[in-house]
Formats: structure tokens, sequence, C-alpha cells
């Protein structure tokens, strides 16, 4: 394989779902269009991960981020696939260093979407949320302490149709996700000033093997280079503060002039405690004294959580 000559087709990973397929067809898309290539030059290989496979509990409890990963990194590291594509939001902080984020796509819309109700102020008193997210569960009890938070996890469709069962009184989504989907009217986007967005949401990313240099400057052509930087500075914040899939914590970071804004919040998993702050990154390490500053301020209830502390 040469960059002028790559062996055709390459194989692109992905997992399953309605919305992980949709993301690897942009993919192959932005591919095409970089190089000219014909409808035959990417593959899409289809794996089912663990993540996929068990719905019923809590990712905390069953193995973390991980589960949306492990399979797709055992098919890279043993040449199933050349390539795979992820929402960033759901790829762990710590990489194996045999892989590389080679690009990211333009991040679509970071908020999320509340679905049932107008807005969290507008729910009955006691109703239930459903949501997977410790972060969403800590901000939505953070701002209706007397919300009940029930278990929503699967597609997009699985927790729509448990919403429509009576399951829940509301949930909440990624506008990307649902945009993606082509249900841009469901639900109502929550401001980011009201709830603050995961860091990573509304990304996608690509990876593949570190020492596949063709493959990365193949990719490299499609990489946006804004939401790689913000993303990077989100992903930096998230490993100071030693977070995982159990803690909850929003980042947004955007550009402004010659450096970048983040803005990031952390709390305990009722809500009642939030610790958010904001810096200009101009310099690198700049995130990490964020991520210092939120924890030095945090009551040991909420520093227990992120093993940076």
């Amino acid at each position: 394989m040469s960059l002028s000559d790559p062996s055709l087709p390459l194989r692109l990973g992905t997992r399953g779902s309605p919305l992980a397929l949709t993301q690897a067809r942009m993919v192959i898309e932005a591919l095409r269009a970089a190089h000219g290539w014909g409808e035959n030059a990417v593959e899409v290989v289809t794996i089912r991960t663990s993540g996929d496979r068990i719905q019923d509990r809590a990712l905390a409890e069953v193995g973390g981020k991980a589960l949306w990963t492990k399979e797709l990194d055992r098919a890279l590291l043993d040449g199933e696939i050349d390539f795979a594509v992820h929402s960033m939001k759901d790829v762990e902080t710590i990489r194996p260093a045999e892989i590389v984020i080679a690009a990211m796509l333009p991040r679509a819309d970071v908020r999320d979407r509340l679905i049932g109700v107008e807005t969290l102020a507008a729910l009955s008193r006691g109703a239930r949320v459903g949501t997977s997210s410790p972060r969403r569960s800590a901000q939505v009890r953070r701002a209706r302490p007397d919300a009940e938070i029930v278990l929503f996890r699967g597609n997009v469709d699985t927790r729509l149709a448990k919403l429509s069962a009576g399951e829940a009184e509301a949930t909440l989504l990624a506008s990307a996700g649902l945009d993606r989907l082509g249900r841009v009217g469901i639900g109502h986007p929550i401001p980011i000033e009201e709830m603050l967005p995961a860091p990573a949401q509304g990304a996608v990313g690509i990876e593949t093997l570190t020492a596949n240099n063709i493959v990365q400057a193949l990719l490299g052509a499609i990489d946006d280079a804004q939401t790689h930087a913000c993303v990077d500075a989100e992903r930096a914040l998230l490993a100071a503060l030693g977070a995982d899939c159990r803690s909850p914590v929003a980042a947004l970071a955007v550009r402004s002039g010659a450096g970048l804004h983040l803005r990031a919040e952390i709390l305990t998993e009722d809500g009642a405690e939030c610790r958010s702050g904001e810096a200009m990154l101009l310099q690198k390490g700049d995130a990490e004294a964020l991520a210092r500053r939120l924890l030095d301020g945090a009551s040991p209830r909420l520093r227990a959580l992120f093993t940076g502390a």
C-alpha cells in the first residue's frame, strides 16, 4: 500500500447501530470527496460490541466506555480492519499506544435535547427522567431535585420506544445523533448555559494504527483541525480530573482568538454540589490547570468521584 496507490477497498470498522452506521457513511463520503475514490473504495465491517449486547445495566457496572471500543480495538490490532469510527464522547480518555485518533469530522450540534416536555421546569413533580448518563442525571437532579432517574440504555429508537411505552415522562438525547438520523424535529434543545454537554459530544472520530502512516495520511485529508483541537482539550481535562464513566463531568471548548475557551463543571451524583470554571487555553497544560482548580475547591464527596483528586 502506498499513499498514491492505496490498496482498496479499505476496511472501516463500526458498531452496527443505526447512528454508528450513519456516521460510518459520513466518513466514507468525506474520504471519497477528498480523494476522488469510487463507491467501492471503502468496505464497512460491522462489529458488535459489548456495549451493544449489555443493555440492562449502567456502563459503570459492566466495564465503562471500553464496552464501546474494545472489540473495534481488537479488530484494528489483529488487522481485520484498517480504521474505525467512533462517537468521540464514547471513547476512553486513555487509549492504547498502538492506536491513534487520526481524524475528526466537523463537530455537530453539541446540545442535549429534552424529549417529553419542553423544559425541565415543566416536568411534573416527581417525574421520571430516563437516562444512563451520570452527567445528565446529576444535571437533571441539580435543576429538579424531585425528579426520579430511571435507567435508559440502548440506541435512539430503543430509548424513544421506552419513553413511548410510559417508562418515563422525559428523556435526554444528543442533538447531534438525532440530527444525523433525520430526527430534526424531535424534542427541545437545551441551551448550553443550562446544561453543559459531555466532553467531545457531537464529534465523530476515526482511529487507525499508530504504525500505519499511509492510512493516517489518508485520514488526515478529512480532519477538521478546529474540532480536533477542541475535543483534545476536553479530553485533556478529563485525563487530568481522572474522570471515568461514573464521574459526572461536562466540558466544552470553543475557538476564541488565538486560543481555546474551555468551560467545565464537575458534580456530585445527586447534583447537590457543582464546581464550575473556565479558562483560556493558550499553551499545553492550561486544561490541566483548570482541572486542578475544580478539584481543589471540591468537597471530599465530590473529589472521590475523580481519581485525579
